[in-house]
């Protein structure tokens, strides 16, 4: 990291570490390909909650969630098929009720799991934070959390 000697003096007499000139990086998006859009958008649009926001490409092949901040998840078609995907490799949202999104789920019959597996299993990390785990259509890993 390089820094002004000005800049040094000035943080050292604050007692607050020197910063770089220029920002670190932030997420902008996340994009996933699927096999069927409209499976796809009722999951994350339904199931899930998430806001749709505006796209640029107006075709049909994308959708685009907002996923906090200024973060996006699109929704991209044409997957030629699902494939297996490891629960390690997952996207996580969390929520204020997971009683309510367990709710959600029952009412659409759709099945979740604790992390070692158990179908309908709730994991409580020593944090006191409860933690799901379910598959999108396509496959991709989602926990869902009450972290707060």
């Amino acid at each position: 990291m390089k820094t002004s000697f000005f800049t040094f003096i000035v943080c050292t007499m604050l007692n607050q570490p020197a910063k770089a000139q220029s920002p670190k990086p932030t997420i902008n998006h996340i994009a996933q390909t699927v096999v069927n859009m409209q499976e796809s958008e009722f999951f994350y649009g339904t199931i899930l909650g998430l806001d749709t926001i505006p796209e640029p490409f107006h075709d049909g092949l994308h959708t685009w969630y907002a996923i906090g901040g200024n973060a996006s998840l699109h929704i991209i078609g044409g997957a030629k098929q699902k494939i297996a995907r490891d629960k390690g490799h997952h996207l996580c949202f969390s929520v204020v009720s997971m009683d309510h999104q367990i709710a959600v789920l029952k009412k659409y019959s759709l099945k979740w799991e604790d992390w070692p597996g158990k179908t309908y299993g709730i994991t409580t990390r020593p944090d006191g934070v409860k933690q799901i785990w379910l598959q999108d259509p396509d496959g991709y890993w989602i926990e869902i959390n009450d972290a707060h």
